[in-house]
């Protein structure tokens, strides 16, 4: 009767570990997904500001000629 009660509390200590572990690992890769999600948010805002770029150049462009006219 004590090494059944003894397995049953092992097999139990045993599983509660288990599943603490898959918790934890699904936490983390929770985690990870949101940094990957924030950082697409950043790079999609780099590249935003990238494209406005040559609009801005085309301006300043404009109104130096515009500038330099007679």
């Amino acid at each position: 009767m004590k090494n059944l009660t003894s397995a049953v509390v092992l097999v139990l200590l045993g599983l509660l570990l288990l599943f603490g572990g898959c918790n934890t690992y699904n936490g983390m890769v929770n985690a990870d997904e949101d940094v990957d999600n924030a950082w697409s948010k950043v790079q999609s805002a780099y590249q935003r500001r990238a494209d406005l770029i040559p609009n801005l150049v085309n301006t300043v462009k404009g109104v130096a000629n515009f500038e330099k006219a007679p």
